[in-house]
């Protein structure tokens, strides 16, 4: 696996091998029932309700629908198909034969989707039950904790566990350590033991020390899941009687050199390991009405827009991991971008407006926990407003042309909902990540909103890197990225990780250090990747060989 071929993020229900949706009013039923040769690569068997990250890309396929396609629903409840297994987790076997790239990538999406499922259930008046009608270890209790309650079959054999330590010599990938922790509050001493054994927690104790909410007989169980579903329903202000807006398929063309769509666009440059985006502005005027915005549905620019780019992410982040740098850049014109944000202002509260808001901030989130270095060019022809700032606000470096004189100068402008719509997942706004929260430097930027701001002032504002003029530009960005290339990928993952979330820490940007930090060190090591190591002899009969110095 360590060549695999490109990965299509796109799917849809028809197309599901390992997921089944079911729809009851306001409760959706979305039950786990992984084909065994329905393996993304050759080479391993799903035993067991395992899942790889072709299963992960249906369910978050299926969480879409769920948001977009039925607004009437409430309460999902992540359930299985099969007799007394919940989830095995991710599949060993995969994690055996793949790259490092591919399990370190495989985790990040994961986890995003997890991340996914809590993020709904913050902003959109959706909540999650896991009922777990049999056993569940690793990534599959993983999944569990990402839900708002978790219920646990009584049966005297069903168990929760995360046995990664002690079976594979790793940790578990998936936010497993920090939910467990920071989500849950399992007392430390009590999450050692969990977190060490091999067979893990069933009944009584899994609800007395914290690991399901509750727990229930078999006779029982489904009742009670039911009920409690219904329960978590009444308390959504999500519609009952809305209609809901299909998600259609993306437009997209591809090649060696190229990715694109209606409104994204990338260009390779293998040869400069670079990648250029550029972001489209709506390319006609934007509906304004809420009638005619639900009736626009996945064409509405908010909401294709951020479809494409989410896209777009996910594919280079999987398929092009040698493309280092990411360079970002907009076109089209500053007054239509305004006019979505307005749009996605007014209606805020209204459901598919409130919706296509997550998937925008989804969307920029990921830009932030993805291991490339992003630059943002800003020239004239930009229209770097409101959301789309957001991109330049993500990046690493803001460089702005200085060329006041030209007949359309660059320009920039702060939106109302750069000031908070899009939260990174510390839950800090990108600006105020950018000054750190500091009084002064927020209130004059605040107090320059909405305006038409050229390079001179947007530098003065702290609001770019630099501002080159005219004559330097081409010659300052050109050694800005042959720089950028020639330093060491890994040190620059973690520099950009530190930087990128300073001064605040939250259960989610947790989860993501320790994934940069923690997991990408420990699935390089002997001891679980080595040919004698715990995660490479997993299932073939032969003890690990660990090397006992501790580091």
């Amino acid at each position: 696996m360590s060549s695999p071929s490109r990965v299509d993020f796109q799917t849809e229900p028809s197309r599901y091998r390992h997921w089944k949706l079911k729809f009851d009013g306001a409760i959706a039923t979305l039950a786990m029932d992984v084909a065994e040769d329905g393996g993304l690569r050759p080479g391993y068997k799903l035993k067991l309700n395992s899942y790889d990250l072709g299963v992960d890309i249906e369910l978050h396929d299926a969480l879409q629908r769920i948001r977009f396609e039925h607004p009437e629903v409430r309460t999902v409840v992540v359930t299985s198909m099969k007799d007394r297994i919940f989830c095995s987790g991710a599949n060993i076997f995969m994690l055996g034969l793949s790259s490092h790239a591919w399990k370190v990538n495989f985790c990040k999406f994961t986890n995003e989707t997890r991340n996914g499922i809590e993020d709904s259930s913050r902003h959109s008046g959706l909540k999650f039950i896991a009922a777990l009608n049999g056993a569940c270890a690793g990534g599959g209790y993983e999944l569990a904790l990402a839900c708002d309650e978790i219920f646990l079959v009584d049966d005297r054999s069903s168990a929760v566990a995360l046995p990664e330590v002690p079976l594979l010599g790793v940790l578990p990938g998936t936010g497993g350590l920090t939910r467990v922790t920071d989500k849950r509050k399992v007392r430390h001493d009590h999450a050692d033991i969990f977190c060490t054994l091999v067979e893990g927690v069933r009944g009584q104790r899994a609800k007395d020390w914290r690991l399901v909410d509750e727990v229930a007989k078999p006779a029982r169980f489904e009742a009670a899941v039911l009920a409690r579903a219904a329960e978590l329903a009444a308390a959504s202000d999500r519609p009952a009687q809305a209609q809901g807006v299909a998600l259609t398929p993306l437009e997209r063309a591809e090649n060696d050199s190229r990715l694109s769509y209606r409104y994204v666009d990338v260009a390779y440059d293998r040869a400069a390991r670079l990648a250029t985006w550029t972001i489209r502005g709506p390319q006609a005027p934007v509906e304004q009405d809420i009638d005619a915005i639900v009736a626009a549905g996945a064409a509405w620019w908010p909401l294709q827009m951020a479809r494409e780019l989410d896209d777009a992410i996910l594919s280079l982040r999987t398929n092009e991991p040698d493309l280092g740098t990411w360079v970002f850049k907009t076109e089209g014109d500053i007054a239509a971008v305004l006019a979505a944000d307005a749009a996605l202002q007014q209606h805020a509260g209204h459901w598919f407006v409130r919706e296509t808001a997550g998937m925008l901030r989804r969307t920029l989130a990921r830009l932030d926990v993805t291991s490339r270095s992003i630059y943002a060019l800003i020239e004239p022809g930009s229209c770097f407003a409101g959301t789309l700032f957001e991109l330049a606000l993500a990046a690493d470096r803001i460089y702005m042309l200085d060329d006041e004189d030209a007949d359309a100068p660059a320009q920039i402008v702060v939106g109302e909902r750069n000031f908070g719509a899009y939260p990174l997942v510390n839950g800090q706004s990108r600006l105020q990540r950018r000054f750190y929260e500091e009084t002064l430097p927020l209130e004059a930027v605040r107090a320059a909103a909405g305006q038409l701001l050229p390079a001179t002032r947007a530098l003065e504002l702290g609001l770019v890197t630099f501002a080159p003029d005219s004559i330097d530009w081409d010659d300052e960005v050109r050694l800005a990225l042959e720089e950028r290339r020639a330093l060491s990928p890994d040190a620059l993952t973690g520099l950009e990780a530190n930087l990128r979330f300073g001064g605040r820490e939250t259960m989610e940007t947790r989860i993501f250090g320790r994934l940069t930090a923690w997991q990408n060190w420990i699935f390089n090591r002997p001891n679980a990747a080595g040919e004698k190591g715990a995660l490479k002899l997993y299932g073939k009969g032969e003890q690990a060989t660990f090397d006992w110095n501790r580091v």
